[in-house]
């Protein structure tokens, strides 16, 4: 009797690790930048859908994503600033684009709607150094004639945390702006001349909606959903543009992808009349070594290539072009992971 019930409590218990081994082999760990996690999430819903595989991506921001899969913890890293090959060698990593956005300036000025302010990328600077503290400000205001602007503070919102948001905004700025350059510089985490910080886009999005009179910067779909007032933006070309699909898309267009370079590409300050200037694409990493893993993260970005351009568009997103997916599908192959 007590060997039956040993062999029954023996016989539940490995079925119970065959179920749970089963359902970590159809889960894919991912973590890092903040940017993409609205296509991601939306991505991995309808690929659990049609696949049942379930895609884990935590959103801790790019330099997050990084040491994660430097230190083998994630099947894949995610990055909004391009690792450079000399780094990619070092820690033995892949990389490759995934979708292409934009990062938009915001602010929260009572009776001013989204695309009526206008600045261009000095101003900007400027306001980003603490050298222009007021919405009333001269350059701002000739920048905008005819728009009503307050004699209020302005209240800088920056991330707090290592971002590739951050690090496409500050590469930007650092192209346009040479005292940015030289002061502050451009990076994931920079030393910030003034400002609160905000974790992820999330946490700056919030911080903009709550507090009046400021202004941050976030990928444009936070924008979208949290209903902020985004700005029109100079750029390359002199022309003011607004934050849109078209936009990102000109600038996109600009891009040439190496995959002998790991595709390393910033595709901020585009050249092209509607080209929207603090744009860029959004990276995955992986891990040399892990052919297991990178196969199965490999088979959903696939699939995204295939079929998720459609979601992608829906939340203001630039899917890929056709050359570019069979570029990272021939370097996939290249690495025996496809």
């Amino acid at each position: 009797m007590v060997k039956r019930a040993t062999i029954g409590i023996f016989s539940v218990l490995f079925l119970l690790l065959m179920v749970l081994g089963v359902f970590a082999a159809e889960t894919i760990n991912g973590a890092g930048a903040t940017f993409p996690y609205p296509v991601y999430a939306a991505w991995a819903w309808q690929y659990k859908k049609e696949t049942g595989i379930r895609l884990n991506y935590q959103s801790i921001g790019s330099g997050g994503g990084v040491r994660q899969i430097i230190n083998r913890t994630v099947d894949f890293g995610a990055s909004d600033a391009p690792v450079k090959p000399e780094d990619l060698e070092k820690h033995k990593l892949y990389q490759f684009p995934a979708v292409i956005g934009g990062v938009v300036p915001v602010v929260n000025i009572k009776g001013v709607k989204p695309g009526q302010l206008r600045l261009d990328g000095i101003t900007m600077c400027d306001i980003f150094l603490g050298k222009i503290t007021s919405w009333s400000d001269k350059r701002i205001k000739d920048l905008n004639p005819g728009l009503k602007l307050p004699d209020k503070k302005i209240t800088v919102v920056r991330r707090s945390d290592g971002s590739g948001t951050t690090a496409i905004f500050t590469t930007y700025l650092s192209e346009v702006c040479p005292e940015w350059k030289n002061k502050v510089g451009a990076g994931k985490a920079v030393r910030w001349p003034t400002g609160i910080g905000g974790k992820g886009n999330e946490g700056v999005a919030n911080y903009v909606k709550r507090k009046k009179y400021s202004i941050g910067y976030v990928e444009f779909a936070y924008a979208k959903q949290n209903r902020l007032t985004y700005i029109k933006l100079k750029n390359r070309a002199g022309r003011f543009v607004e934050p849109n699909f078209s936009s990102f898309q000109a600038a996109a267009a600009s891009g040439d992808f190496d995959p002998e370079k790991h595709f390393y590409l910033w595709l901020t300050n585009a050249p092209g009349d509607n080209a929207w200037p603090i744009s860029g694409a959004t990276f995955i990493l992986l891990a040399s070594e892990q052919k297991e893993s990178n196969i199965k993260t490999v088979r959903f970005f696939d699939w995204a290539f295939s079929n998720g351009d459609e979601i992608a568009k829906k939340l203001v997103y630039v899917p890929l072009p056709e050359s570019l997916k069979e570029k990272i599908r021939g370097y996939w192959k290249q690495r025996g992971i496809y």
